[in-house]
């Protein structure tokens, strides 16, 4: 979510009531690049208002073209413009212009060609096919009554005070980043929506945890409750509603991609769990947790329209199975977990923008996975009106159109015009602000003592401003309106003593913390300097050194830059809309420092990247240098030193491998011991420096929060056993994670094109179909203590059955009366007030306003999936058929935490039985894990167990549209410390 300063967007030419038509592609998502497909001769999306239901057939929509043509118009336009701006210049010189004329020329035709070129490339059968209608919310026993209650609520409510609820305000209209419009008369209020992932963005007083990467490196299911749990209350004590988190889009395809420290890791299981654990916690707390962005918005470059020059945003395409095994995985886990909200992508997904594909949002999203909460846009991701409300959205954020804060939204007004004419029908605005109520009440936020009612009925709302850090501001900041009021609280929300969340980010970034290497045992360290056992004739002080810029403080502060986009001192978070103000940073210089016994141990310091040729000694003269380096990315709307969101590769930033160079050579006349600690937002290329003689150690420390410092000196000195793992793989090569890893730098066309002909095989797995070897495989981790495994058993629960029960029906959802009410009820009240650029329901005229004579043309009901019926899927695929269980024993001499890996190998050489075609699988797939605690000694046993769903052992097959379980060959079980080191093997 950028700053409107971000944005260069151009409002494009719009059909009836400024609403373009919906864009989405109609061919099947099978397996996509089949060039084949006769569907692919029918390129438009089903437009539900434009349906000739005699012939059967889908027409393309004028509004379509002009919608699609409007984008490659202002392109030329602006090229235009150019032209003249250059032909005044040269005028004296007519030479000058003509070869001018002659550029600009022959760029229109390039990137004509380019975008025709890439609309020819895109895969043939990886369009987007039409889902209608949207299904409704309320079908889920779960959210039974939460749905009864909006129902009473939204029946009483007007046209307009519907439309408020589903349209945001507009940009900092009021204090939070997003803002609902409220039903005063039924005391509903203006629902607050904040970043972020990482903790409360622009707000005071709050708590900057781990990154997500950082917590999916603890392996720690009830660490990943308790952040979210932590986070849930922080914001629910600021008055904020809905929370913008957790991530699990980006999934991680590309390993440079600039968002992936948002997430938990590059497996779907591994996101799945850790978002259902965050969610479950933040809405025990009553706050509405946002899961995103759906889906495939895995690279900053080109992810909007106009930010990175081309017209349209990249188009990420993708076969069905792929969608479903991978990015829908952790979808499907946040919906079972209960989450409220969900937020669609800026992106495309196989030609079809997220926020109005109505495959997604309405087929995967509202039908097959049983989503019974709204659909809110990423900020200004709403690329249509009438459009995007049939295809599933169903709250517009931040309410401003196609560009921000112009207060022209495509929602609003627009949208009460589009429910008069019968262009969108009264029952999918009920269904839109019913599930936006019935989430308000699902959570409790109707209960009056957690959620004090907002002005002028209470103190309730939020109590800190986005906008200002003083105590009295705008209430209005983007509107011309000067009515000041106290905006700001500094309401603290930290927690206090045995509750301080200050204790809980730094169990979380120590747990984070992964060791990679540990060669002697060098780690852990002693307070005192020598260990017991190297005292001997050592006289002197212990010596450590402390190198590299990442060890110090920014000295201007550790939020000097905007949303942290600078990579200046120590690394503890990313940059973006993910990132918040630190309340304070712990740096690792001052930890260390302060660790070490100052009468036993000296230390120096040269918090630098670059080392002074004149002062040899500074490295020479040391018994154990600590080396620290790093590397950073962030959201696209900022950059840094060259990185415009995305990484342009996978090396240490800032010289880093050339100082861990130079240090492990040098420290102690290369006598010395070499601890390298890196702080990173993902995989980083170590090859350069991992297997120097000098590098005893490295510590790989993710993105650690505030308290940084603490969390590392905690793990180097052993108060802390490493139980960190990693979230994704690192490899010896940026090619060692194949083509389909790559960002897309450079625009392939006017409509950029990203084809994932990978399909399955990211990360661990692409590394495993290549028999690549890695440096360090996906889920690796070393501890101060070692662990044993033993005793697998396999226990069946009943026979292999390829299919599902059949979809159960669920509950019926609430009905409305589907009238549609009088124009004039929509006009400005006499004598209202207007705010400048704030966003209203109301309508100025009704002049052209028409009802429809007669009812529409039904139309014809998208098939249900089989693999639907509650939130999740069918329930049938979360069943137990394998319950698999090992011991776990502690070998070592001291107490640590082991992380237990369940993987599966479905049949090898399986074909489909109907249709005897091969199916080709992953060497293995994560499918669970369990973090358990032993203690030293005795050598402490405990059991592990994993219930295996059918889901866990089941692929998507595009045929079928169903989960299919191999009822041919067995099934392998492996009960692991990583991908690549399973002690234990069996079969079903």
């Amino acid at each position: 979510m950028p700053p409107p300063e971000s944005y260069e967007l151009r409002r494009g030419k719009y059909s009836k009531l400024d609403t373009p038509v919906d864009d989405d592609r109609p061919t099947p998502l099978r397996n996509s690049f089949d060039s084949n497909d006769s569907s692919y001769e029918d390129l438009d999306e089903f437009d539900p208002l434009n349906y000739d239901a005699g012939t059967l057939k889908r027409k393309r929509s004028k509004g379509d073209l002009r919608a699609r043509k409007s984008s490659a118009n202002d392109a030329r336009d602006a090229i235009g413009e150019g032209v003249i701006r250059r032909e005044r210049r040269c005028t004296p010189m007519k030479l000058c212009c003509s070869l001018v004329l002659i550029f600009v020329t022959t760029t229109v035709l390039i990137l004509s060609a380019g975008g025709i070129w890439a609309w020819k490339s895109a895969p043939k059968d990886g369009q987007s096919p039409p889902w209608y209608p949207t299904p409704k919310g309320g079908t889920d026993k779960d959210w039974g009554k939460s749905y009864e209650k909006a129902a009473e609520l939204v029946k009483q409510m007007t046209l307009v005070e519907k439309v408020n609820v589903t349209t945001g305000t507009g940009w900092s209209m009021q204090m939070c980043v997003g803002n609902t419009g409220p039903v005063p008369r039924l005391k509903f209020p203006s629902l607050c929506l904040q970043d972020g992932p990482l903790g409360l963005r622009f707000a005071d007083n709050a708590t900057a945890f781990p990154a997500g990467v950082t917590v999916g490196a603890t392996w720690n299911k009830d660490l990943m409750y308790q952040h979210g749990q932590a986070h849930g209350k922080e914001a629910r004590l600021k008055g904020i509603h809905v929370l913008l988190g957790p991530c699990v889009g980006p999934l991680g395809r590309m390993p440079a991609g600039g968002r992936n420290w948002e997430g938990f890791g590059t497996d779907p299981v591994l996101q799945g769990i850790s978002a259902a654990q965050t969610i479950k916690g933040i809405q025990d707390e009553g706050v509405i947790a946002t899961i995103k962005h759906f889906i495939a918005n895995e690279q900053e470059h080109f992810r909007q329209a106009w930010r990175w020059g081309p017209p349209n945003a990249i188009s990420e395409n993708l076969d069905d199975r792929t969608l479903h095994e991978l990015y829908a995985w952790p979808f499907a886990d946040s919906v079972k977990a209960g989450v409220g909200s969900v937020m669609c992508s800026y992106n495309q997904v196989n030609n079809s923008y997220a926020c109005q594909n109505s495959k997604l949002m309405n087929g995967i999203l509202k039908d097959e996975l049983g989503f019974q909460g709204f659909v809110q846009s990423d900020w200004l991701g709403q690329r249509s009106g009438v459009a995007s409300a049939l295809a599933g959205l169903d709250v517009t954020m931040p309410g401003d159109g196609l560009k921000w804060a112009d207060g022209n939204s495509l929602w609003g007004p627009q949208l009460t015009k589009a429910v008069l004419n019968g262009s969108v029908p009264m029952e999918r605005l009920d269904d839109m602000v019913t599930r936006v109520v019935a989430a308000w009440y699902q959570l409790g936020q109707d209960d009056p003592e957690k959620w004090p009612l907002q002005p002028p009925y209470g103190d309730g709302g939020p109590n800190f401003s986005s906008w200002t850090n003083n105590k009295t501001g705008l209430l209005h900041p983007g509107s011309t309106d000067k009515s000041t009021g106290v905006v700001n609280k500094f309401v603290n929300v930290q927690g206090e003593g045995d509750n301080f969340h200050g204790t809980l980010a730094r169990r979380i970034a120590a747990e984070g913390t992964v060791l990679l290497k540990n060669e002697d045992n060098l780690l852990p360290l002693d307070r005192n300097g020598w260990r017991e056992d190297e005292k001997l004739g050592k006289e002197m002080k212990y010596r450590v050194g402390i190198f590299g810029d990442d060890a110090r403080a920014n000295q201007k502060g550790p939020n000097a830059c905007p949303d942290r986009a600078c990579n200046i001192g120590t690394l503890a978070s990313g940059w973006g809309s993910g990132a918040v103000e630190f309340p304070y940073l712990v740096t690792p210089l001052e930890a260390i420092r302060e660790a070490f016994n100052n009468e036993t141990v000296y230390v120096t310091d040269w918090p630098n990247n670059k080392l002074p040729s004149e002062q040899k000694e500074l490295v020479e003269d040391q018994d154990v240098c600590i080396v620290f380096a790093n590397a950073d990315a962030g959201e696209g709307y900022l950059a840094d030193n060259g990185i415009r969101g995305d990484r342009n590769d996978l090396n240490l930033q800032k010289g880093g491998d050339a100082l861990i160079q130079q240090v492990a050579k040098g420290c102690g006349k290369g006598k010395g011991k070499t601890i390298v600690i890196i702080h990173t937002v993902g995989p980083v290329i170590m090859e350069k420096f991992i297997s120097l003689a000098g590098v005893k150690a490295v510590l790989l420390a993710n993105l650690p929060g505030q308290e940084s410092g603490n969390a590392l000196v905690d793990v180097l000195f052993g108060d802390v056993n490493p139980s960190g793992h990693l979230p994704y793989t690192i490899g010896k090569s940026e090619d060692d994670y194949g083509p389909g890893s790559k960002v897309l730098y450079y625009p392939n066309g006017i409509v950029p094109q990203q084809n994932f002909s990978e399909g399955l095989y990211i990360d661990y797995r692409y590394f495993d179909k290549q028999n690549i070897t890695p440096r360090y495989e996906f889920g690796y981790g070393l501890s101060y203590t070692t662990f044993e495994l033993s005793d697998l058993m396999i226990t069946p629960h009943g026979k292999k059955f390829p299919l599902p029960d059949p979809r159960p029906s669920g509950i019926e959802p609430p009905t409305y009366s589907s009238e549609i009410p009088d124009p004039e009820t929509a006009l400005y009240p006499a004598g209202f007030r207007k705010l400048s650029k704030y966003i209203y329901p109301y309508i100025d005229s009704v002049k052209g306003i028409k009802k429809p004579e007669q009812a529409q043309t039904p139309v014809p009901k998208s098939p249900l999936s089989p693999a639907g019926g509650t939130q999740g899927g069918n329930p049938s695929l979360y069943t137990s058929m394998l319950t698999v269980s090992a011991s776990i024993t502690n070998t070592g001499s001291l107490t640590g935490d082991a992380v237990v890996q369940l993987y599966v190998s479905l049949s090898e050489n399986y074909k489909d039985p109907e249709t005897s075609e091969a199916v080709d699988f992953p060497v293995r797939v994560l499918r669970g894990f369990e973090k358990v605690h032993l203690n030293a000694g005795n050598g402490e046993r405990k059991t592990v167990e994993f219930e295996v769903t059918r889901r866990d052992l089941s692929y998507w097959d595009v045929r079928r549209q169903n989960w299919v379980l191999p009822t041919e060959g067995k099934i392998d079980i492996h009960v692991c410390f990583s991908s690549r080191n399973c002690p234990l093997s069996g079969k079903w």
